[in-house]
């Protein structure tokens, strides 16, 4: 791949173009198809027309750069690039679909090699607000107490424990860039997160923060990597930097989980999916395949995530139960019971099953999934 020179300045330039417009794209769709329809199908529509969008003048305005975006294969060129603009076309697409909530984003961010995130720009369209790497500045707070934010939906689980120790109150929100934007704003003092994200999810909000002065940082104070082979970053810290050390000193003392691998996040959501019929979060490659008990179920991403999300297949399953996942290599194996029957009533039959994941990358290639008779008598094994 060549190698492009372009200033930093006119790299911003182009992230806060970029997501500036894509946001307008966005408001547009959403003034159309808001109260008509399925929120979750808005945010898709949203999700693809941005993401073309910036990829479309991404390869007009930098022919020579590799792209990493949420809504697209992950292209494994990127790992020998130079050049990485790290795409999120709509962060918070389940609140986008909602009409009160101004909590969601489009994220562009370019990582270069030796340098980390260089560039970057967070657009929060239903504010009005682009915030850039460009012209970045952190507001103080006249917060009293402290305000940390954190995930409406997964949030850590230290989060009281961490909030009691610095006196601190708790604000729930969507969407990464809203939450560290808030504080880039001095809405809130520090944004913790801890239960999965994705490399597209952080890049640009922590570009913007760091270029305000903020610091950045992995929950265990270590730096926050992007461009890596498995795009799986599960945790950040963003936070005043006077508030650096007692906050990750707190996590340090009240956080008891590790974080789980990028490969064993998949898995997970792909098995929340069968249960929740929404299969937004699961990444497939293109020509992904699913075998169950020798028979062939999938031979595309697209048709296993829609028969994941309208299959009539999966509207029995009523609960998942002692969910066991383990990763060696490029696989996952994850075992787990399965009640099914009626929907309000009780399990009609529970079965075991094994299903063995291959990903070798950011998305799953391949599940075999083997299905077994279960009692309580025969045990799980």
């Amino acid at each position: 791949m060549s190698e492009p020179t372009h200033s930093r300045t006119a790299d911003a330039e182009l992230a806060t173009h970029l997501a500036e417009a894509a946001g307008a794209i966005l408001l547009g769709i959403r003034a159309e198809g808001l109260g008509a329809g399925d929120g979750r199908e808005l945010g898709r529509r949203g999700d693809k027309a941005a993401d073309v969008y910036i990829l479309d003048q991404l390869a007009e305005a930098r022919p020579g750069d590799a792209v990493l975006s949420e809504e697209s294969a992950d292209d494994r060129t990127r790992l020998e690039a130079s050049r990485v603009w790290i795409i999120d076309p709509l962060d918070g697409s389940k609140e986008y679909g909602m009409p009160a909530r101004s909590d969601w984003a489009v994220h562009v961010a370019l990582w270069e090699r030796g340098h980390g995130i260089t560039a970057a720009a967070v657009s929060q369209p239903a504010l009005g607000q682009v915030y850039s790497s460009i012209d970045a500045v952190s507001d103080a707070p006249a917060n009293q107490p402290l305000r940390i934010v954190v995930s409406g939906s997964r949030p850590p689980a230290f989060t009281d424990a961490v909030a009691a120790e610095l006196g601190a109150e708790v604000v729930h929100m969507g969407s990464a860039g809203a939450k560290a934007m808030a504080v880039v704003r001095g809405d809130v003092d520090a944004y913790l997160h801890a239960g999965g994200q994705w490399e597209w999810d952080s890049a640009a909000p922590v570009g913007v923060a760091q270029a305000a002065g903020l610091h950045c940082s992995r929950i265990d104070g270590s730096p926050l990597l992007y461009n890596e082979s498995h795009p799986y970053l599960p945790d950040l810290v963003i936070c005043r930097p006077e508030l650096a050390e007692p906050i990750l000193r707190a996590i340090a003392k009240h956080s008891t989980e590790s974080a789980v691998s990028g490969r064993v996040a998949m898995a997970r959501e792909y098995v929340n999916a069968l249960l929740t019929h929404d299969a937004t979060k699961v990444r497939f490659a293109a020509d992904a395949w699913r075998v169950e008990n020798g028979q062939r179920t999938g031979d595309t991403g697209a048709f296993i995530s829609n028969e994941l999300e309208q299959g009539q297949q999966y509207r029995g399953i009523l609960a998942i139960r002692e969910l066991a996942l383990r990763e060696w290599g490029e696989s996952v194996v994850a075992r787990y019971l399965m009640d099914l029957g009626t929907p309000g009533q009780a399990p009609a039959v529970t079965v075991f099953i094994t299903e063995y994941f291959g990903i070798p990358a950011g998305e799953i290639e391949s599940i075999m999934a083997i299905i077994e008779p279960h009692s309580k008598e025969a045990g799980t094994q």
